[in-house]
């Protein structure tokens, strides 16, 4: 298979106005991803799935991200003059990250036995601008793997065939999966609380005696 490099060019040859960067991986793996701008996401996916060399015709998994607002951190390296002297000293570099949220898909090829690529998609913030392109469209399996991103994150896929919660129930407030989660303490649904779970009941088994 072609190297990633290789693939980006074809991407932004074949997708005008389609906007996209290979993020890094410190990990081990260093298995690096394509991060596509949402706007031309759909077309991007259509595109990894029908070029004739690549045939990405199966996402095995979609996954959601949560990327609250966040100051990242640095150690950066700048030249300064001390003392007369022009010296190479370390500063600390203070960044704001907006918060958004991902879905992440691993695409392989059953035909040409290759893979996996990822794709990355980004929405504009957790909030009020929360929507990305369905794939499903593109990839039948990410159907129900849609469903619980957007039943877990919050996030909203636009063009989804069925788009509704898969795991919580329908009314169930807020997205376990978020990183600001936070969850209720008084667990009416389990009959058997313990642990943490019985320390948070408690509370509220001791309103229900006196009433």
């Amino acid at each position: 298979m072609e190297t990633l490099d290789q693939i980006k060019l074809r991407i932004e040859a074949a997708v005008p106005g389609a906007i996209v960067g290979i993020l890094p991986n410190d990990s081990p793996s260093a298995q690096r991803s394509f991060l596509v701008n949402r706007e031309h996401g759909r077309a991007v996916a259509e595109f990894l799935c029908a070029d004739a060399s690549l045939k990405l015709d199966y996402c095995s998994n979609a996954t959601g991200i949560d990327w609250p607002e966040a100051e990242l951190t640095e150690k950066i390296k700048v030249k300064q003059v001390v003392d007369g002297v022009e010296k190479e000293v370390e500063e600390v570099k203070k960044t704001l990250r907006p918060g958004c949220l991902e879905a992440v898909y691993h695409l392989y090829s059953m035909e040409k036995k290759h893979g996996p690529v990822i794709l990355r998609m980004r929405t504009a913030n957790r909030a009020d601008q929360n929507h990305l392109p369905s794939l499903t469209p593109v990839w039948r399996s990410c159907e129900f793997q849609e469903r619980e991103i957007y039943d877990l994150y919050g996030l909203v896929f636009d063009g989804h065939p069925d788009l509704r919660r898969i795991l919580m129930w329908e009314g169930f407030q807020d997205f376990p999966m978020r990183r600001d989660y936070v969850g209720p303490d008084d667990y009416e649904y389990e009959p058997t609380p313990h642990d943490d779970v019985l320390e948070k009941a408690k509370p509220h088994q001791s309103v229900e005696v006196k009433k």
